[in-house]
């Protein structure tokens, strides 16, 4: 009988043991991290787009928005072409102030609960001019 159950206490120890190695791997395996894009204002031949002007990102990625040639530019988001028609996450996404020196940057976060879509974004000054992007974020 004691050979039996000192089998049984090494084969359940070894179990123990198998099991807490495996789930190691569950608590230490790496998360995927969040991507950091940047978009030039400007392009670096002084034409008024967005450099690139498509992006697609997952939430969480971040956008660096990076004022190359012919400032002023800023960021706007238009709730009215936006996942939603979500006028606060239009207006969270934004950055109105103008960024006026070539080099100045901003950033631009979308957070993890962020809705599946494309986003359209457009500079103020030269919206006219055509200097409009979009960013999908997928789901």
């Amino acid at each position: 009988m004691k050979i039996v159950a000192s089998s049984l206490r090494r084969f359940g120890l070894a179990l123990l043991t198998i099991f807490f190695f495996v789930s190691s791997f569950a608590v230490f395996a790496p998360s995927a991290s969040a991507e950091t894009y940047t978009v030039k204002l400007g392009s670096d031949k002084g034409m008024l787009v967005f450099q690139p002007a498509k992006l697609t990102i997952k939430p969480g990625d971040t956008i660096e928005w990076v004022n190359n040639k012919v400032p002023p530019h800023n960021v706007v988001f238009d709730p009215a072409k936006n996942p939603n028609q979500d006028k606060a996450l239009a207006k969270d996404l934004s950055h109105k102030k103008l960024l006026m020196s070539p080099g100045q940057k901003t950033t631009t976060t979308f957070a993890a609960d962020t809705p599946a879509g494309t986003y359209t974004f457009y500079c103020e000054p030269h919206r006219g001019a055509g200097m409009i992007g979009k960013v999908t974020v997928e789901g």
